[in-house]
């Protein structure tokens, strides 16, 4: 029943992109409205910089329907996009590394919309989220990125491994040693928090 329903949202994917080939705008503004915000919430992550990630998020999407003819459609949309986000977004790191050397990452505050929602979390969540999310923000570019697409973009390791262009048993390693690297940084978080915000943000240990 889960494999014909998926068979199901992968057909009506690709009838959507073969609109948007044939130049229908809606098309396009169909599969903008599917996945902005999966794209710009991944991409804001690993740059922490929203004007960053509003560039790169917009560039991603005017580079894939300009190639859409190259798209494969064995393949996800979503994984196709975010691989081109990933590279765009690894470029506009290094070139601003580059300018002004090393990034600080974990000393960029979180912003407003990332605050408790509706007040239900307490102070010691909200800190304990803020703390592994510094703590994600400071593992190497290809770590975080796989730890976010796992975690937060509920991908497979094998959809993940297409877009970091990376073998499974990488990205498996990345997953294996981010995990052990958060637990040394937040060593001082007692099991109980950990369990916390695990049930909070989706992010297992």
């Amino acid at each position: 029943m889960k494999i014909a329903a998926e068979d199901n949202v992968r057909e009506l994917e690709r009838k959507l992109i073969a609109r948007a080939r044939s130049g229908d705008k809606l098309a396009l503004r169909e599969l903008v409205d599917q996945h902005k915000d999966r794209l710009f919430a991944f991409i804001w992550r690993m740059t922490r910089n929203h004007h960053d990630a509003e560039e790169v998020c917009q560039d991603a999407f005017l580079k894939a329907f300009a190639s859409l003819e190259s798209f494969r459609d064995e393949f996800r949309f979503s994984t196709w996009l975010f691989t081109i986000g990933y590279r765009m977004c690894l470029n506009r790191m290094r070139k601003k590394q580059a300018i002004n050397g090393d990034i600080d990452f974990a000393s960029m505050p979180l912003p407003s919309h990332e605050s408790p929602s509706d007040n239900v979390e307490s102070a010691e969540a909200a800190q304990l989220r803020s703390d592994v999310w510094s703590a994600v923000d400071q593992l190497s570019p290809q770590q975080r990125a796989s730890v976010l697409l796992f975690y937060r973009q509920s991908m497979s390791c094998q959809e993940i491994a297409r877009i970091l262009e990376l073998p499974v048993a990488t990205v498996k390693s990345h997953l294996h040693r981010a995990r052990l690297r958060l637990r040394n940084m937040l060593e001082s978080t007692s099991e109980k928090d950990l369990l916390q915000f695990r049930n909070l943000s989706g992010l297992a240990g």
